[in-house]
């Protein structure tokens, strides 16, 4: 969605919950998640993070009883908005439009 640098926000579309899906595959592609601890790159970005920069912005889920889709949105938490901010700043003239 965005390049910042080396960095890039990305968003993904998940057809099942599979454990550690989006962390493996964003690190085979050679863009781990920012904090991940196992499959990261252990650089430090200087914001302090209190896990990964991976977020879950929207779930759309069948109801298992009544069937109809339930979905909740949820913002991005302030310290990825602080992390896109520091990013967009370090990267300004960089930043692809």
């Amino acid at each position: 969605m965005e390049r910042l640098g080396n960095y890039s926000l990305n968003k993904f579309v998940l057809e099942t919950g599979r454990t550690h899906q989006i962390r493996v595959h964003s690190a085979q592609m050679g863009h781990p998640i920012v904090g991940d601890p196992v499959y990261g790159s252990g650089r430090s970005i200087g914001v302090n993070l209190t896990g990964q920069a991976l977020h879950a912005y929207k779930l759309r889920l069948q109801h298992p009883r009544r069937g109809d889709w339930v979905e909740a949105l949820a913002p991005l938490p302030t310290e990825f908005t602080t992390l896109l901010q520091v990013l967009r700043q370090r990267y300004a003239s960089q930043i692809e439009k």
